[in-house]
């Protein structure tokens, strides 16, 4: 196989060369499949953190004032680990949606078990109140599967999916919000 200098893949992906996405893929995939399963990721997570950082230095590249300061290696693995990092977050986030967690008061009181449990709750009556496709889609995300595989399995498109996601996150968030046990709770702070 060729090789090619970073200036030159610079240059090929300015021209939209395909050979230069296979060199790259064969050449860095590894490396950054590599990554993201030592950061708890599996094989498909790393295509698609890939797949998303190679858009990321195409426009970059588009770019005519772009000039790389570092080997194009370096950048595409930092591009890398900073979108894995973000998914990391995200289902971070996710999974712990509404658990409360005080870091200051280890103990664990009755008042805060009775505020666990009426929260729960609170979350259940609001996320049962959502429409089947928004409890699928928030369901499948919970359950750590793939985005594309969610969107494949609802017959969504892979952006419809992301929409849809977000929509139902805002929904879910705004209907726990307006519950009067949760305003209760929240006033009791």
């Amino acid at each position: 196989m060729k090789e090619y200098t970073d200036n030159e893949i610079i240059e090929c992906l300015r021209n939209r060369q395909s050979y230069v996405v296979r060199y790259l893929s064969d050449t860095y995939l590894p490396m950054v499949r590599l990554m993201v399963t030592r950061l708890g990721g599996t094989s498909e997570d790393a295509k698609d953190v890939f797949q998303e950082g190679l858009m990321i230095m195409i426009e970059k590249a588009d770019d005519r004032n772009f000039s790389l300061n570092c080997s194009f290696k370096t950048f595409l693995y930092c591009v890398c680990k900073h979108l894995w990092e973000s998914v990391i977050a995200k289902k971070a986030a996710a999974s712990n949606y509404f658990t409360r967690r005080n870091d200051d008061d280890v103990s664990a009181d009755i008042d805060s078990e009775m505020d666990n449990e009426t929260c729960r709750a609170i979350f259940r009556e609001a996320f049962d109140s959502l429409d089947q496709a928004s409890r699928n889609v928030l369901t499948l995300y919970w359950d750590e599967i793939p985005p594309r595989e969610i969107a494949g399995k609802l017959g969504f498109t892979y952006g419809y999916l992301r929409k849809k996601k977000c929509e139902a996150q805002a929904e879910l968030i705004e209907k726990v919000k307006k519950h009067p046990e949760f305003r209760k709770i929240k006033e009791q702070r």
